[in-house]
């Protein structure tokens, strides 16, 4: 993110955020959030209704004549037939007991439905971040370091769901639920309750004022950090061959201390801001109640006559306590994440391509040739060009080799070729057609790429050929004849799981020739009709890279090959070579004119 960015981020409060991304909620998840607000407006009723409910049961408890002739209580000893006081204790026990149960029951209906909608709701906005990650240009990737986007769609998306969701919901049913509890002590005792709100609320007031400037420090590290702390793991997992021979552990071992001890020291921050104004809380609470006691006992009832007030008020104590507690946590969570709220927005506000949208992108014609005009690129703005003004016409069908030093521009040309880029200047048509970002996806369903170092997953060979494709939808067929053209049929079969055999991680347990065999094989079970092999035969042996290459050269002439190669031998199936130096392209010519101006040059 840039710092203009940051700048602008830094400007938008809580409540902005929070309304940028409920925009990325979809319309269930709204509708279910509103049905929650009316699950938690009957759960208050209900928390209401068991406070009130204490007060003639304990009145009945200690003035028990008073309650019986009590004007409210006359339709109900009438209902019941009841003829003296002691006969009212019952149901009025057996009224509390339910008004209490049903107010418990309602409080964890609530707390399933919010806990539930927040983590269903957080991994929709987890799986938008991954889907449009996924959708992004290539050069977008190749400016974004994986250890963010893991951090992003994984970590910062999971934090989203506990730390601005849930706490949102917390704090939403804390306000509600301490605005009716607040009005019904208002009715019992007008005083002590503004006493006891207005107390406890300049004492948060005063802790949030405070610890506001720690909470969004510690937030800001935590999001930095937690980044720093999957890309120390990346690095030091990625090179595990190297670090183990050169015996460097200890040196990833300490970054990865560094970084992590103050991810943990933020959030531990974190945790104790959050939690500690409990425990004075409670303290006060119980002072409040003694002072009360002291007080009410004064009265001319008396503290019998006192008991019904006292035990709605520590009733109504008892839920307002928490509650300010759940609603000042909320705050703080809300507060201490912010910056991963902002991350994980940038991330949301990615946009999607149509296609991704209408679903299956069918390929465009391709019968005759691609055609290069003028072409130039440079990745951004300002930057050296690193093609420039390249004319190339592709015949369908034909093998193309490219040839160049290292930083020529031939793998930028190639990956123009792919659609992976879009040309600064000039054009790329196919059959007369100009690509675009709009037809770039249907023009790249003729392409399959064979890269220099093939990706495997850490599953069966079959699902690794199949790349890509649901294990059910998986062609054996198809399979078994790409393994055989690509020269590995006769190595996988040898072995006792056959086509079922796992790789391991990232192929571990493949020689570097069975991997780019497995990944030529991929290609050709694709079934495309433009195969791209950037230096895919540097791992094999001579033998074997032969035996490939005329298998590749004994494919359909409709099928057009485009292979970067340096080892020369590679060259020898292609019809044409074209040589890039310093992003020009500086010769076109059959691999006998290169062969003979390469042999001259030695």
């Amino acid at each position: 993110m840039n710092k203009l960015a940051k700048h602008k981020f830094k400007k938008e409060s809580v409540l902005i955020l929070l309304r940028r991304l409920y925009s990325h909620i979809d319309r269930r998840r709204r509708w279910q959030f509103g049905m929650l607000l009316i699950l938690l407006l009957v759960s208050t009723l209900a928390e209401v209704v068991s406070i009130g409910s204490v007060i003639p049961f304990l009145g009945i408890l200690s003035s028990p004549q008073a309650v019986f002739d009590h004007d409210l209580a006359q339709p109900i000893i009438h209902f019941l037939g009841l003829t003296e006081p002691k006969q009212l204790i019952l149901p009025l026990a057996g009224a509390f007991a339910c008004a209490v149960v049903i107010s418990g029951g309602m409080r964890l209906l609530l707390l399933i439905a919010q806990t539930r909608l927040s983590f269903v709701t957080g991994h929709q906005l987890g799986a938008s971040i991954y889907q449009k990650v996924l959708f992004q240009p290539y050069s977008v990737h190749a400016s974004r370091n994986s250890s963010e986007v893991i951090n992003g769609v994984y970590s910062k998306a999971a934090k989203v769901t506990s730390s601005v969701i849930l706490p949102v919901l917390t704090l939403l049913s804390g306000v509600v639920m301490l605005s009716a509890v607040m009005i019904t002590l208002l009715l019992v005792e007008p005083r002590t309750a503004l006493t006891a709100f207005f107390g406890f609320g300049l004492i948060y007031a005063a802790i949030i004022g405070f610890t506001r400037k720690q909470l969004i420090s510690d937030g800001e590290r935590i999001a930095q950090q937690s980044s720093a702390t999957i890309k120390s793991l990346q690095e030091g997992l990625g090179g595990i061959r190297d670090i183990l021979i050169h015996g460097n552990q200890n040196t990833y071992c300490d970054a990865y201390r560094r970084v992590d001890y103050g991810l943990k020291r933020a959030q531990g921050n974190a945790v104790i801001i959050t939690q500690s104004p409990r425990f004075l809380m409670e303290a006060l609470g119980v002072l409040l109640m003694i002072f009360l006691a002291y007080m009410l006992a004064g009265h001319s009832e008396g503290l019998i006559g006192a008991i019904p007030i006292l035990g709605s008020l520590a009733l109504g104590a008892q839920r307002l306590l928490p509650v300010l507690q759940q609603a000042y946590q909320s705050w703080s969570t809300l507060r201490g994440n912010q910056a991963s709220l902002r991350d994980t927005l940038e991330l949301l506000d990615l946009p999607l391509p149509d296609h991704a949208v209408n679903g299956e992108v069918s390929p465009i014609l391709f019968d005759e040739e691609i055609v290069l005009k003028q072409v130039s690129f440079r990745y951004n703005q300002g930057d050296h060009l690193i093609l420039r003004d390249v004319d190339l016409v592709i015949p369908r069908g034909s093998r193309i080799g490219f040839v160049g030093a290292t930083g020529s521009g031939k793998s930028t040309l190639v990956d123009l070729l792919m659609g992976l880029l879009e040309p600064t200047a000039g054009e790329m048509c196919v059959d007369g057609v100009v690509l675009n970002h709009g037809n770039l996806p249907e023009w790249q369903q003729h392409i399959a790429h064979v890269p220099q170092v093939v990706f495997l997953a850490d599953s069966t060979i079959a699902e690794n050929i199949a790349f890509g494709i649901p294990t059910e939808e998986i062609d054996l067929g198809r399979v078994y004849d790409a393994a055989r053209r690509a020269q590995i049929a006769e190595t996988i079969e040898s072995w006792s799981d056959g086509y079922q055999t796992v790789v391991g991680e990232r192929g571990m347990r493949l020689s570097g020739g069975q991997r780019q065999r497995i990944g030529i094989a991929r290609a050709l079970y694709r079934q495309a009709d433009v195969i791209v092999f950037d230096e895919a035969t540097s791992a094999l042996d001579n033998e074997t890279e032969e035996a490939v290459m005329n298998a590749i050269d004994s494919l359909s002439r409709d099928l057009t090959v485009l292979m970067i190669a340096h080892r020369h031998s590679t060259l020898s199936v292609c019809n044409e070579v074209i040589q890039v130096d310093s992003g020009s392209v500086t010769s076109v010519g059959s691999y006998s004119d290169f062969n003979e101006l390469y042999n001259a040059k030695r």
